[in-house]
């Protein structure tokens, strides 16, 4: 029988930082350059520049809520306190959409990365076996596994600016202006999925919070030293990797239009230095790390959230089990896994990050009335850290997240019906289940 006896308070201020870095890193390194497509530089630098200020006002937020509530379920935990146990299952639902679809798309990439090196290996034998991988080292530990992230996001964090320092001499304000409102306007709603993506899962470090050594003061300064990094390098890399040659030649892999790559940086390396450089040879190498970082990552924050509604019974309950041997969430990891693998298997890499970024935005929405909510009817609820500028805070990312939702509904209707859809089949076996337990 597996006893719950709790998980264990390893984790410190630094581990932390490692963490919200590697669960985001990975955009850096591929996906956001399809937002380019979408709006050229100024559709997607508005659409950027709008997602950092909320991606900002909304982790300062979001730190109120995990120190005040330092539990692994994040948002569901939240949501669950401020507006009952109903809307708590939604967020829970969101919150566990988001992570475990992110996943599959960046095993896809780091099998394409793989496959890039070892051509006999087929890119889906890669990434269904580096799921195997870390999924056991998020089973064997957390600080053996946050320990492991922390290391790999130095690696990955300094590749960037690496990166910078030797695209900077290259860089030309005309190669920013060019073309640089293809679609219009409306091209800066298009680009939002993708400048979310830059920034989509630094929420995760809330999941690791009864695993924090001192939570109510740790888990703020994680996420303030996390955002910062992460705003500092969005801009760099935006900046110098567009600044090369165009936004064209890091969006299509002929560099003029056609097919789509997910490897922006090499591609505007290789405008430097060739392809045959050790510099460029060193950067798709060490590109790995920042993918691994965000996959690795990602694992851990969903094996939490995964965890806590089977803990509670919102899910089966043995998904809310602690392993007796390593005192880590075992049975949620190996769950997550199987749903990773499958949606792997589908195949659609591009449909399964936009899902999950439906999920992110919904997880955000419902914290920020939560933390409204909370305010007004639990004022005298311990707060070891406050939002400044509250409500300030709140309210802008409330509203950036509501009218992204809104146009990545309008921009994305097939899947924004799927993902709508996963939400209310899910709530009404919710329902049907927790009736009949009564």
């Amino acid at each position: 029988m597996t006893q719950n006896k709790g998980l264990k308070k390893t984790l410190t201020p630094f581990m932390l930082w490692g963490l919200g870095v590697g669960y985001v890193i990975s955009g850096m390194y591929f996906g956001w350059n399809l937002g380019l497509e979408k709006g050229g530089t100024g559709g997607m630098a508005v659409a950027t520049l709008t997602i950092m200020l909320m991606y900002i006002t909304f982790t300062f937020s979001y730190a109120e809520l995990a120190c005040a509530i330092p539990k692994a379920g994040g948002v569901f935990d939240y949501a669950n306190k401020a507006m009952g146990r109903n809307i708590g299952f939604i967020a829970g639902i969101a919150q566990i959409v988001e992570f475990i679809l992110a996943p599959p798309a960046i095993a896809f990439a780091i099998g394409a990365y793989f496959n890039a090196f070892f051509p006999q290996v087929p890119i889906l034998t890669s990434a269904i076996a580096i799921y195997f991988i870390f999924t056991a080292l998020n089973v064997y530990g957390v600080k053996a596994a946050a320990s492991f992230e922390v290391v790999i996001t130095v690696f990955a964090v300094g590749e960037l600016v690496l990166f910078s320092g030797i695209a900077a001499p290259r860089f030309e304000m005309s190669n920013l202006t060019n073309n640089a409102w293809p679609n219009g306007w409306t091209g800066i709603f298009g680009a939002i999925p993708f400048a979310i993506w830059f920034f989509l899962g630094i929420e995760g470090i809330a999941n690791v919070a009864e695993e924090t050594k001192n939570p109510q003061k740790d888990i703020s300064k994680g996420f303030g030293w996390a955002i910062f990094t992460l705003a500092v390098l969005c801009i760099l890399i935006f900046f110098t990797a567009t600044g090369i040659a165009g936004w064209e030649t890091i969006v299509y892999k002929n560099g003029i239009s056609g097919e789509t790559s997910d490897s922006p940086l090499p591609l505007a390396l290789a405008r430097i230095t060739g392809n045959s450089h050790l510099m460029y040879h060193l950067l798709i190498t060490v590109g790995l790390f920042g993918l691994i970082a965000s996959f690795h990552g990602l694992i851990l924050a969903a094996g939490r959230s995964t965890y806590e509604m089977g803990r509670v019974h919102n899910l089966p309950a043995f998904l809310g089990e602690i392993s007796p041997r390593f005192h880590t969430p075992a049975n949620a990891l190996i769950g997550n896994m199987v749903i990773g693998i499958l949606a792997l298997l589908s195949g659609k890499t591009s449909e399964i990050i936009i899902v999950s970024v439906f999920g992110a935005l919904t997880l955000y929405i419902i914290s920020m009335i939560s933390i409204m909510i909370l305010r007004k009817q639990e004022p005298d609820l311990p707060r070891p850290f406050r939002v400044p500028f509250y409500p300030a805070f709140p309210i802008v990312s409330l509203i950036i997240a509501t009218i992204s939702i809104i146009a990545m509904f309008i921009f994305n209707l097939k899947l924004g019906l799927i993902y709508f859809s996963v939400l209310l089949i899910t709530f009404l076996l919710y329902r049907i289940f927790k009736r009949s337990d009564s």
